[in-house]
């Protein structure tokens, strides 16, 4: 990765970070455990946009709202990827994404979308999530570090400098931001298994509601 474009990767992000930060202040609170979304909210969950994983025709659809630099994702993902490969045919992953950790989020966001564009979203969400503590360190966090995990998993980062900028690439981040607000999402990951939200949170409680929607479902 040159200098040039590093410092439009960075660039990018340092402008992003001040909205950002003031977005975290003022997210709201989630709404009530266990409260049905009301059906604006149930829309709000998933766009056509979003990256998903498993049978399109799936009868049950997990939906996680996740931060690339949130340590629990992180730790969810070999998890939710244990679960999809139990259930190939009846469970359905949807991704959206949250930027609570401020502008590396942000920026790590707009990557995975231009690897989306490239053709490499799973290897590059798989090395962020792998070498997370390389880029997302606490207090140290580096944008410059991004590209280089992304370009080693396949990105062309080059083009992703570019990318990063379409019209389509900012739209999805500011309409998954709008959702976030929207469904009162405020901490990550946040899980909805057919539209119910998964509290009390915990793997054990996230494998039982996804086996119990797949029972339900006849499957």
């Amino acid at each position: 990765m040159n200098r040039r474009t590093l410092m439009l990767l960075s660039g990018g992000a340092l402008v992003a970070g001040f909205g950002g930060a003031a977005w975290w202040a003022a997210r709201p609170s989630q709404k009530d455990s266990g409260a049905a979304l009301d059906p604006e909210l149930l829309e709000r969950l998933e766009r056509g946009y979003s990256p998903s994983f498993g049978a399109t025709d799936a009868p049950v659809t997990i939906v996680e709202f996740l931060d690339p630099a949130c340590e629990a994702c992180r730790a969810f993902h070999p998890i939710v990827k244990d679960i999809l490969k139990k259930y190939p045919d009846d469970v359905r992953l949807v991704l959206r994404y949250t930027p609570f950790h401020g502008y590396p989020s942000e920026v790590a966001i707009k990557i995975l979308e231009t690897a989306r564009l490239q053709g490499v979203f799973e290897p590059v969400l798989e090395a962020l999530f792998a070498k997370q503590n390389v880029w997302a360190a606490h207090g140290a966090p580096s944008v410059e570090k991004i590209g280089a995990v992304a370009k080693v998993a396949g990105l062309d980062v080059e083009a992703a400098a570019k990318q990063m900028k379409m019209p389509d690439i900012v739209a999805i981040f500011n309409q998954d931001k709008a959702d976030v607000e929207a469904v009162g999402i405020r901490q990550t990951p946040t899980f909805f298994v057919n539209g119910k939200l998964l509290d009390p949170f915990g793997e054990a409680e996230l494998r039982a509601l996804v086996d119990a929607e797949v029972a339900q479902s006849g499957k």
